[in-house]
């Protein structure tokens, strides 16, 4: 499943991790994408969604 919201384009990110000594090493932050059916244009689908967009519903979820 691709790490990406198809409401808000909302994908992963990378930084580093910082030890304490300063070293730092690459690290991503994924986002809390949900498998969700929704209505689209009338119909159901299932579509990758963050739980931003639900929580403020954005989408319209289906029963």
């Amino acid at each position: 499943m691709a790490n990406v919201c198809e409401i808000c384009g909302k994908g992963e990110l990378s930084g580093f991790n910082v030890s304490h000594s300063h070293l730092k090493t690459k690290r991503r932050w994924k986002p809390n994408i949900q498998r969700v059916k929704a209505l689209v244009n009338g119909e159901i689908k299932k579509i990758n969604v963050c739980t931003r967009c639900l929580r403020s519903n954005k989408v319209a979820r289906a029963v």
